[in-house]
């Protein structure tokens, strides 16, 4: 356990307290919760990069954590009408489709190699945006009205193009994995 780690777990601790806040309505500490995570992602990130603070336990954590908050904070906001259903459903059907193949593959003895891709960032990159943007207008922060919309759509797209990549590599990596 180092450093790097800690701030994992503890971003990781502040999901159901972020959750806590939506659910009482309490938008301000909820985005400021928001916030604090994004920057300890950063951060821990920062450290374990440049700081020889890679570990085993980090590598499954941190996305472990930033998943966790994010499809926490889709489902609160989905169930309360703060975000389209349809929304929430396409965003955590793709997680699923995603821990599903690499289960499967696993089961089946297939040696995946696993890395993030360009259109799964970018639709990282957009759901945040939309987390923050959502909590922000709940806040009543002074945001663009047709933001949130615009949004929306962009994590409709990136979320269908990302789920679809990752099942084109699923099923190349599947038709060319080693057997363990």
């Amino acid at each position: 356990m180092n450093a790097a780690n800690l701030i994992t777990l503890a971003r990781l601790l502040s999901v159901p307290v972020t959750v806590w806040l939506i659910f009482e309505e309490r938008w301000l500490p909820a985005l400021a919760l928001f916030i604090a995570a994004g920057l300890s992602d950063a951060l821990d990130g920062y450290l374990a990069k440049h700081h020889d603070m890679k570990t085993e336990l980090g590598a499954f954590l941190d996305p472990l954590a930033d998943k966790t908050l994010l499809v926490s904070i889709y489902l609160v906001l989905g169930f309360h009408g703060h975000l389209p259903l349809w929304l929430v459903i396409m965003v955590v059907s793709r997680d699923l489709l995603i821990v599903g193949g690499i289960l499967l593959s696993l089961a089946m003895g297939i040696e995946l190699r696993i890395a993030p891709s360009l259109p799964g960032k970018v639709n990282t990159v957009v759901q945040i945006a939309l987390a923050g943007t959502a909590l922000g207008f709940l806040a009543g922060l002074p945001l663009p009205p047709d933001l949130l919309q615009i949004l929306v759509y962009a994590v409709a797209i990136t979320t269908v193009a990302s789920g679809a990549g990752y099942l084109v590599n699923w099923t190349r990596m599947h038709g060319t994995g080693t057997t363990t």
